[in-house]
């Protein structure tokens, strides 16, 4: 099948059998074949069904079977169904589905679609022919329409699992997924069917006035907040019912069939008005008494579209399971609308219309938009791009609605929608320590440890891959750049991260941790976790940010580890700090001089270039010697030399968190988890591409240096010794991997002293390369994968009890404020005069004494 095409087998005018082994067969019906694609829209499917079964489009009910299932028929009621089902058969030419209805096809109704491509094409009708399982694709426009056998049925195939309650529960891959298809999120079953639905309370919002491009959002002023308020738990009085709430999810309550409901995708004119086609087709939703619904969310729904065609309010007076009566919000007007529930038919039944208005269209202007609409709005477009912006957001549902909302309703919509999409955020919390169960389980040798205070409050989550650790001590210099990044999460939590420097000079991720609050102690416990994870004995060089004070925890932990000064954050500080009058080369300069003066490998270069920068600036020099040489510099840091890494190691933590701000913490963690089998999975397939002894970095400095060797002097002194003329006289051990000018030492690839030395003697320069540098030992960095967790992205999960084992962490900045107001070390007033606390002289009342 063409990707995103499909043919569809309608098969209608007969009845469902069912064998004794539970399974369905479609017995006496015709079948006709249209050909569809992910363009398709349901309202034009529906139609075009209804059109070629003579059926009447606003009874037509269409099920189809999930590949290898022929028990249960799942309804297809929106666009989202529509588009899940043509994904379901995504290794399929063909698909069954079923249509029924009333007869009668109301032809008046195909012409608001004839002047747009509806994407639904059909075709000439040939003689009966059984539907192959697999067959040929066919040309859009040479489709045939197929009848189909009474007996006929598809190959069968597994489906299992109860349909979960919501779209957020959580799945198993096993569980909730046909064998052959493609991999398809869960969604939400809807299966309340009863009339006995709970009405919903109704949220307070803006009211609508009437501007330029139609209706828009207009503050509430705090009277009507009152009367609102006075209002809302007397069911006796009338509940605004929205007439424009029509995007909310359209699912009939049909009792014993499957759902995968959810809101439709309705496409809006450039002009923010609803496509002219679509209003015209709810003009006819309500058609007069004795006209029956299956639920009374059905009726409400109706109702809802039929005042939005025709461009009226309305409110509720009884908003009840069993009945519902409304009437025009314009007083005076005479509409009005009763409905019932039928325990006889089992319907919702219109009793009473007066489908006059004499309020001129005034109640339009009066009309009030649901929250409801709004989040099922925002929905859709986080659906589409979960990272819109509330600013982004507002203007896209002011150029499509013409309602204009304030950063606070977006803000609330938004957080409305996220929830109803992923789960409340808090409820994340409580699945840690099923993330780290699953963790260990899928990975085994790994690392995750969970903390909490005594109130189960989160506090501390340290997680470190087994394949992460070993890929480090096997092919990663023994360099771990520590950093900690904030989680931007409501808790304000921090990351902290440790991460290696590959072959290719590259970054590696080998653990995180993420903590309730970024002190010394949550460092001083990450070590302590980082320490229990590594097997191999090889003293480490850590990497941090100056301004972090991590030395002393360093070392407390790790007693034969090195501390060094991150080259970033010092060039960032340094930056910070400049200060003037600047002289000779200015203030540009100065940032050069200060890396050359790290990269020196002997005092005298030290030397030279922190005297260019005291000449600059005075202030700049006194910045630089007061930070000690040992931790940052060439000359004399004892570790494995870092110094010339000047990125940001935090950039992909921060991007990852940046793209997941308003995410749960669960979802952060399986972003995480993907950004880093990302970086795994892009390097090994680029490596394997690679044709060079050495990375390609470190291929070109070789060859660098190569090119400045050629044309120096050599004299051999002994096998293994050797006298370089350049500018000056250097000598090469080629035995002890040294050169007079230390670069080799420092680098880990010969300089260009060693280069003529090794072509002297004829000796291969890559087999005097470190080690550490070669595809080799990048290629073993990458080599081990990390194991996904199955329904980690699911947002929630079915919960076997009701215990909370974990809640978020106290808000910090409310900690902040708590601190503040206790503070006992903050300065009472005393009066001067009296001597007594609490006041200062100027309104001191005590009497005057002489």
């Amino acid at each position: 099948m063409a990707k995103g095409k499909l043919i569809l087998i309608c098969q209608s005018g007969g009845e469902f059998i069912t064998k004794d082994d539970g399974t369905l067969s479609y017995e006496r019906g015709e079948a006709n074949a249209v050909n569809i694609s992910h363009e398709t829209l349901f309202d034009d499917l529906r139609l075009k069904l209804a059109q070629i079964s003579n059926l009447d489009q606003k009874t037509i009910s269409i099920k189809y079977f999930l590949p290898g299932n022929r028990k249960n028929l799942i309804t297809l009621r929106n666009d989202k169904d529509l588009r899940r089902m043509i994904d379901f058969h995504g290794n399929s030419v063909t698909a069954d589905i079923f249509v029924d209805g009333k007869e009668g096809f109301d032809h008046d109704a195909i012409k608001v679609h004839t002047n747009r491509d509806s994407g639904v094409k059909v075709a000439e009708t040939v003689n009966h022919i059984s539907a192959p399982s697999t067959a040929a694709a066919t040309p859009d426009d040479a489709l045939a329409v197929v009848y189909k056998s009474a007996d006929s049925s598809s190959p069968s195939q597994t489906y299992t699992a109860s349909p979960p309650s919501s779209e957020n529960d959580a799945v198993s891959d096993s569980e909730y997924r046909p064998r052959s298809a493609p991999a398809v999120k869960a969604a939400g079953f809807d299966m309340d069917g009863s009339p006995a639905d709970t009405v919903k309370k109704r949220r307070r919002t803006a009211s609508w006035t009437i501007g330029a491009h139609g209706p828009t959002i207009a503050a509430v002023n705090d009277n009507d907040r009152d009367k609102r308020r006075r209002k809302k738990n007397n069911r006796g009085r009338s509940s605004l019912a929205v007439a424009s709430n029509t995007l909310e999810q359209q699912r009939d309550s049909v009792k014993g069939t499957d759902d995968h409901g959810s809101p439709p995708r309705i496409a809006f004119g450039d002009d923010g008005s609803l496509p002219e086609q679509l209003v015209a087709s709810w003009r006819d939703c309500i058609n007069g008494v004795g006209q029956d619904f299956k639920s009374v969310k059905e009726f409400r729904e109706a109702l809802q579209k039929y005042a939005v065609a025709n461009r009226f309010g309305y409110k509720l007076k009884k908003n009840e399971s069993s009945r519902v009566s409304g009437i025009c919000v314009e007083e005076g007007c005479s509409w009005h609308i009763y409905a019932s529930w039928v325990p006889a038919s089992e319907s919702f039944r219109i009793k009473k219309l007066n489908n006059s208005h004499t309020c001129g269209g005034e109640s339009w202007k009066n009309a009030h938009p649901a929250r409801k609409l709004l989040v099922s709005v925002i929905k859709d477009k986080l659906r589409d791009s979960p990272h819109h912006k509330p600013k982004e957001i507002a203007k896209s549902i002011s150029r499509d609605f013409g309602i204009e909302l304030n950063y606070t309703q977006v803000r609330r919509g938004l957080g409305d929608a996220r929830e109803q999409l992923q789960g409340p955020y808090k409820e994340s919390y409580n699945r840690l320590p099923w993330f780290c169960e699953k963790l260990v389980e899928t990975n085994p040798g790994s690392i995750a440890k969970l903390m909490t205070d005594d109130e189960k409050r989160f506090q501390r989550l340290f997680v470190s891959f087994h394949s992460s650790v070993q890929s480090f001590q096997n092919g990663c210099r023994p360099i771990l750049l520590l950093n900690a990044t904030p989680l931007k999460s409501k808790y304000q939590e921090s990351l902290l991260t440790a991460t290696a420097v590959d072959a290719d000079d590259g970054f590696f991720p080998v653990s995180f941790a993420i903590v309730d609050t970024e002190t010394e102690d949550s460092w001083h416990w990450f070590l302590e976790q980082l320490k229990s994870a590594l097997t191999a004995p090889v003293p480490v060089t850590f990497v941090s940010d100056m301004e972090k004070g991590l030395k002393k925890s360093v070392h407390e932990v790790f007693e034969n580890a090195y501390h060094g000064y991150s080259m970033y954050h010092l060039m960032e500080s340094f930056k910070r700090n400049l200060r003037g009058p600047f002289h000779g080369e200015g203030r540009g300069v100065l940032p050069g001089k200060f890396l050359a003066a790290a990269h020196a490998v002997r005092l005298t270069g030290f030397k030279k270039f922190t005297e260019q920068i005291r000449q600059i600036s005075s202030s700049a020099y006194d910045w630089v010697i007061q930070i000690e040489p040992e931790h940052w510099t060439s000359l004399l840091f004892r570790g494995e030399q870092y110094n010339y890494i000047v990125q940001n190691v935090a950039e992909p933590y921060n991007k990852v968190m940046d793209e997941k701000r308003e995410s749960t913490i669960m979802q952060k963690i399986e972003a995480l988890m993907k950004m880093i089998s990302g970086i795994i999975n892009t390097r090994q397939i680029e490596s394997s591409k690679w044709t060079t002894k050495l990375t390609p970095s470190k291929e070109n400095r070789l060859q660098e240096e190569a090119l400045k060797a050629q044309g120096l002097r050599v004299f051999i002194s002994s096998d293994v010794l050797f006298e370089v003329h350049d500018d000056s006289t250097h000598v090469v051990d080629i035995e002890k991997w040294e050169c007079t000018c230390l670069e080799w030492k420092v680098n880990g690839i010969p300089c260009r002293h060693a280069i003529a030395a090794l072509n002297s003697c004829g000796r291969s320069v890559y087999d005097y390369c470190s080690r550490q540098f070669t595809v080799e030992n990048y290629m073993l960095t990458y080599s081990e994968s990390i194991n996904p967790i199955p329904g980690i992205g699911v947002g929630r999960l079915e919960k076997e009890d009701g215990e909370l084992k974990v809640v978020p962490p106290a808000n910090q900045q409310k900690k902040k404020e708590e601190s503040k107001k206790e503070d006992p070390d903050k300065r009472t007033v005393t009066c001067s005069k009296c001597k007594e606390l609490g006041h200062n002289k100027a309104s001191c009342k005590a009497t005057a004494t002489e």
